[in-house]
C-alpha cells in the first residue's frame, strides 16, 4: 500500500475534499517534489502551504505513522528537514532527531485508483493494462516507447562499460566481447561473452596474419579441442579426417607460448539449436572477421548506412567447416554465411549499444542520433513477445519499436512494477 501511496503523492491523485493536517490546519500541495528511489526521505524539495506559512522541504509516506519510529527517522539527521508527514493510518506525533514536531497529513488512495491498482496486480495476463491499449493516444504511446528506447540503450551500456572495465580500459576489447555475446544468439550468449573474455586479444594479435593459428586458439579457449568436446559418435571420422589433431597440436603450442588456459566444453550448449548456430561455426565466422580486420570498433563508427554495416559485418567459415558442423561430423559444402535476420540482430544487439555506449563516452551526440536512427531503419523483431503486444492492438513497425516493448515487458510487467509504467499510469487513472 505504501507504493501506491507514494503514486497518489506523486500524480496528486488526492480524493475530492479540503486537505488539512492532524491538528486542523489547512494544506495546499504546491509541489509534491522530486521523488527519491534511494536512501533517505521519499520526496525531495516539495513546497507545502500550511495555513499561511509556505513550507519547502522534503515529504514522507508511511501506511501508518508509527512507521517513522519502525524505520528509525526519529534519529536520523537526514529526516530532519521533512515538513511533512503523510500516513494513510495516523496513530501518534512524529518528531525529528532535534525534537521538532513534524506536521501530518492523513491520506487515503481514491477507491477507484485502488480498485485499478490491485486488478493490474491480480491479473496473469501480459501486459496486465491490455484493455486499454487500443485507447492510448498517439503522443502517450510515442513519447512512453521513446523513453524505453533509451532506458534499454542506458542499460546496454551499463553492461558494455563493465567490460570495458574488465578490459582495463579497451573499448575495442569490449566490443568484441559485446559482438562474441551476439553470435551466441540468445542461447550460447553467456557462453560466448565467457569464452571472449578468455580470448587474449594482445597474444592473438601476434599471429593475426595466420587463419589457422587464430582459429586454433579460438577453438582451444574455447574449450573445443578437448576429448570430452568431440562426440564420441564423431570421434573416429575426426581422428581420421586430420584437421582436430592439426588444430590440437597448433594450440598445444600457442598455448604453452602465451599460458593460455581453455574453458570447459561443458559450458555449451547444442540442445534445440539449430547446426548454423553451433558454437564451433559462430566461433570460425568470427575468426575470419578477426583476420580480415574490417569489423573492428573503428569501422563500425564510419558506418553510415545499413548496407555499410552489412558490408562490414559480413562473414564466413574457413574451408573445413563448410562441410562440417562439428569435429568429424561431415555435411553437405555450405559457406554458412550470416544470414540477413542474424545480421539485423547483430547490428541491433552490438552495433546500435555499442554506438550509443561509446558516443555518450567521447561525448559525441551524433553517434548517440545513429544509433537511433539505425534502430529506426530496421524492421522490427518477430517474436514472443512482440506479438503479444500486436495482438494487443499495438503497432510495432522498426526494432526502435520492438526494442522499446521488450524493455516494457522485461522490466515493467513482468515485475508488476506498473506503477512507474505509463500505460500503468492511464490504467489507474481510467
Amino acid at each position: 500500500m505504501e507504493q501506491l501511496l507514494h503514486y497518489a503523492w506523486k500524480h496528486r491523485m488526492f480524493p475530492l475534499a479540503a486537505l488539512t493536517t492532524t491538528d486542523g490546519k489547512s494544506i495546499e500541495i504546491i509541489d509534491s517534489g522530486l521523488h527519491n528511489r534511494n536512501a533517505g526521505p521519499d520526496f525531495f524539495n516539495a513546497k507545502v502551504r500550511i495555513d499561511n506559512t509556505v513550507w519547502v522541504g522534503n515529504v514522507e509516506i508511511h501506511d501508518s505513522s508509527k512507521g517513522w519510529y519502525l524505520h528509525g527517522h526519529d534519529h536520523d539527521k537526514a529526516y530532519d528537514n521533512v515538513v511533512l508527514h503523510v500516513a494513510k493510518t495516523i496513530d501518534c506525533d512524529v518528531f525529528t532527531s532535534e525534537g521538532r514536531y513534524i506536521p501530518q497529513m492523513q491520506m487515503d488512495v481514491p477507491q477507484r485508483i485502488a480498485d485499478n491498482y490491485y486488478q493490474l496486480q491480480a491479473t496473469e495476463s501480459y501486459p496486465p493494462c491490455y484493455r486499454i491499449i487500443p485507447d492510448l493516444s498517439r503522443l502517450t504511446v510515442h513519447s512512453w516507447m521513446a523513453a524505453l528506447q533509451t532506458e534499454r540503450l542506458e542499460q546496454k551500456t551499463k553492461a558494455i562499460e563493465h567490460r570495458v572495465k574488465l578490459k582495463d580500459g579497451s573499448w575495442e576489447d569490449a566490443y568484441f566481447v559485446t559482438l562474441a555475446r551476439n553470435f551466441g544468439f540468445g542461447i550460447n550468449g553467456d557462453a560466448f561473452e565467457q569464452w571472449a573474455l578468455n580470448v587474449p586479444l594482445g597474444s592473438v594479435a601476434h599471429h593475426r596474419d595466420d587463419l589457422f593459428q587464430i582459429e586454433a586458439i579460438f577453438m582451444g579457449q574455447a574449450g573445443l579441442l578437448s576429448d570430452t568436446a568431440v562426440s564420441e559418435r564423431y570421434m573416429k571420422e575426426a581422428m581420421e579426417d586430420g584437421y582436430l589433431m592439426k588444430m590440437r597440436d597448433e594450440y598445444k603450442y600457442l598455448s604453452h607460448k602465451f599460458g593460455l588456459i581453455p574453458l570447459d566444453s561443458r559450458i555449451w550448449r547444442f540442445m534445440r539449436l539449430r547446426p548454423q548456430n553451433f558454437p564451433h561455426i559462430r566461433i570460425s565466422q568470427l575468426a575470419n572477421l578477426y583476420y580480415e580486420r574490417t569489423a573492428g570498433l573503428s569501422s563500425i563508427i564510419e558506418c553510415n548506412t545499413m548496407a555499410e554495416l552489412t558490408d562490414v559485418l559480413k562473414t564466413h567459415v574457413t574451408p573445413y567447416w563448410e562441410t562440417h558442423y562439428t569435429f568429424g561430423s561431415e555435411s553437405i559444402r555450405n559457406t554458412k554465411n550470416l544470414s540477413p535476420f542474424s545480421f539485423n540482430l547483430l547490428i541491433i544487439n552490438t552495433v546500435v549499444p555499442v554506438l550509443f555506449a561509446y558516443g555518450k563516452h567521447i561525448g559525441s551526440e551524433m553517434l548517440c542520433n545513429r544509433a537511433f536512427d539505425f534502430l529506426e531503419s530496421i524492421k522490427a523483431e518477430n517474436n514472443s513477445i512482440i506479438r503479444m503486444w500486436r495482438d494487443c492492438g499495438m503497432d510495432v513497425e522498426s526494432a526502435g519499436d520492438s526494442q522499446a516493448l521488450i524493455q516494457l515487458k522485461k522490466e515493467y510487467c513482468d515485475r508488476k512494477d506498473c506503477l512507474r509504467c505509463r500505460f500503468g499510469y492511464e490504467y489507474l487513472k481510467r
